[in-house]
């Protein structure tokens, strides 16, 4: 294909060598003289492994090239990546100055340009940027998106330093697209790569470099706390990082990255505790882990919230335990929720097939009678009555019989704190989470 890179930096120089290395034509533009020089000198205009020699071995080859004239190199490719830069400010706001200025540019070119031409964003972009990048286009060409044009994200995931092998071994490769046209020429411009290519929704591509990045940081400073507590106890801190690392079960795996409600149970917030309190008896400083319990909190505040609005109304709380398939009530986010809930006088009723007031021992019993010492008489036990008799119906635990008897239901307002999507269909339906 024959391919245009806006922005010869970090991104744009990578993906130049590396595209023109798996065939592709590429020019690269760029407004500094410095480095359309170095490029048609056969130069890299980065330092980085492996670069240098395949930006010499392309240009020698005649697949690569750079210019300033942005006119030119638009009506001679069928593809432009955007590579620009998106500086950071110091309240963490992106200046997209430079991106948008890209955007007037090519809507001046496509405004004399018959065929198809999709414009590919590879730079730090916030969710909604394609979005305005296209309608710029729009107004400045006359043409349409996603009939004369499309604006696609393709988010890079390449780490300095390791770039150039990070491009052509990718975790995967994204493309979030909203035109078929357009998606079935980015996935074979990457289909020599030896990754799963993922096509999703625009904004959906545009937040997961932020996802991604957020959450290696997060990593960082977990390993690094737990590395400051092992330390001051004399414990090898890499040998138990290393043995995290070894269960790939739940440590290291999709397992609690879903978004929804709160966690609970005996284990989770107990160990968590303790943790905590050993790193203050060490007088450790884990702002980090000191600070999940209180995002916890924080959901269990957004579903009071989510509810408030229905006082007056009856109210079925489907699942009280803190999980699906167990009758363990203590630390349940959903018993705090309905704690706070008839404390402000709400009409609760509580269905959990789990759950018998007569069959509930020790710890388990002792936990409830202090939180909720009524609770066999706001308990039904005939499901399909309770859903019948409620105006608002909360979701809180993914059990088969619940979600049998919610397959029928209409006209309900539905609170899903589990994720049942088809409930949505026939309801009033609001998510926690989406």
């Amino acid at each position: 294909m024959n391919i245009s890179i806006f922005g010869l930096g970090y991104v744009g120089c990578v993906s130049l060598g590396c595209l023109a290395q798996n065939g592709h034509t590429v020019i690269g533009v760029d407004v500094s003289e410095t480095k359309i020089q170095q490029i048609n000198n056969g130069e890299a205009t980065i330092v980085e492994k492996d670069i240098d020699d395949i930006i010499h071995q392309q240009r020698k080859a005649g697949r690569i090239s750079a210019t300033k004239d942005y006119k030119q190199a638009i009506l001679h490719t069928e593809i432009s990546i955007v590579a620009v830069g998106t500086p950071s400010s110091q309240k963490g706001h992106l200046n997209l100055e430079y991106i948008f200025n890209v955007a007037e540019n090519i809507g001046e070119v496509l405004a004399q340009k018959d065929e198809f031409h999709i414009i590919a964003l590879r730079s730090t972009i916030f969710p909604g940027t394609c979005e305005k990048f296209a309608r710029i286009i729009e107004d400045t060409s006359g043409k349409k998106n996603n009939i004369d044009f499309a604006v696609v994200d393709n988010p890079e995931f390449l780490r300095e330093g390791t770039a150039v092998a990070d491009y052509y071994n990718p975790p995967l490769t994204l493309i979030g697209s909203d035109c078929e046209k357009a998606t079935e020429k980015m996935k074979a411009l990457y289909e020599q790569l030896p990754a799963e290519i993922i096509v999703t929704d625009v904004k959906v591509a545009e937040i997961m470099k932020y996802v991604n990045n957020t959450y290696h940081a997060l990593k960082i400073s977990f390993a690094n706390e737990v590395g400051n507590i092992c330390s001051s106890l004399g414990i090898d801190a890499y040998k138990v990082m290393e043995i995290f690392c070894k269960d790939q079960q739940l440590n290291i795996s999709p397992y609690y990255f879903k978004p929804g409600f709160a966690y609970g149970g005996s284990c989770l917030p107990k160990d968590l505790k303790g943790l905590q309190t050993l790193a203050h008896d060490l007088y450790i400083k884990t702002p980090v882990i000191n600070s999940i319990d209180k995002t916890n909190d924080i959901q269990i505040q957004r579903a009071v919230g989510l509810l408030s609005k229905y006082f007056g109304k009856k109210i079925a709380i489907l699942g009280i335990s803190f999980k699906a398939g167990t009758d363990d009530l203590r630390n349940s986010p959903f018993v705090e929720v309905v704690e706070i809930l008839l404390g402000r006088g709400f009409d609760l009723r509580i269905y959990d097939e789990n759950i018998q007031v007569a069959r509930l021992t020790g710890k388990n019993k002792a936990y409830i009678e202090s939180r909720i010492p009524h609770l066999a008489k706001l308990l039904s036990h005939d499901l399909d009555k309770l859903i019948r008799e409620s105006d608002v119906l909360v979701v809180s635990n993914k059990e088969r019989g619940i979600e049998n008897a919610l397959q029928q239901v209409s006209g309900k307002i539905i609170i899903d704190m589990v994720r049942l999507p088809y409930l949505k269909e026939k309801n009033t339906y609001t998510g926690i989470n989406w």
